[in-house]
């Protein structure tokens, strides 16, 4: 079947936030006495919840999960100026959209930072909409969130083309029935993708449309 949409994972593949997001780990648990290495990569990609769990026993009893997390919030919405979109993401995405391709975003963070990554690209005009983690009674890499996706677009999965770029993601995508285009350095680490890309602006080319510029 011919691809007619995108479903865009964000973090990492739309936006280069997890330094960001590292930083705000880092500033929010020195708060509360609780030292991390600013060079450690080991939460870098991990959901927050699996973050909080690793965590929770190393902070002060009286830290509840909600606090922390409306921390971690507001930390990175102070700092959202600081972020950068991937290589080619927004002229990638205004080409699918001079094409009428349909754009829709996928991420496994909270409504509140989906909404922070979509201002700070200036894309949101661009989409069909989003859905975050809020939105879905389970996240990456239960299927739910992608065939939520192909939902909205009204289009059969088969049709959407799933840009990811962690396994997490691809595994969520490929057990929807979306095709699977992996970027970044996992596309190197399996073939259980459609497509492996070294490049964001390889993708228009995928469904039909010219590359941008």
């Amino acid at each position: 079947m011919t691809l007619r949409a995108v479903a865009w994972d964000i973090d990492g593949t739309l936006v280069d936030s997890e330094p960001l997001h590292h930083r705000a780990l880092v500033a929010v648990c020195a708060r509360y006495g609780l030292t991390i290495d600013p060079e450690d990569q080991s939460f870098v990609g991990v959901h927050i919840g699996d973050v909080w769990a690793r965590l929770r026993h190393r902070l002060p009893a009286s830290v509840e999960q909600a606090r922390w997390l409306e921390e971690l919030h507001a930390y990175y919405a102070a700092q959202s100026d600081t972020l950068q979109p991937m290589p080619g993401a927004i002229e990638t995405m205004h080409a699918l959209a001079q094409a009428g391709v349909s754009q829709i975003c996928v991420s496994n963070s909270v409504r509140a930072v989906v909404d922070i990554n979509l201002r700070s690209l200036g894309v949101t005009g661009l989409l069909s909409g989003s859905l975050s983690l809020d939105d879905v009674a389970a996240g990456k890499p239960d299927p739910l969130p992608y065939r939520m996706a192909a939902d909205r677009l009204a289009l059969p999965p088969e049709a959407v083309l799933a840009v990811e770029d962690s396994l997490t993601g691809l595994r969520s995508a490929r057990a929807a029935g979306l095709r699977v285009a992996l970027v970044g350095p996992e596309a190197a680490q399996t073939n259980d993708a459609d497509y492996a890309l070294r490049a964001l602006t390889e993708i228009p080319a995928l469904l039909g449309v010219p590359t941008p510029a």
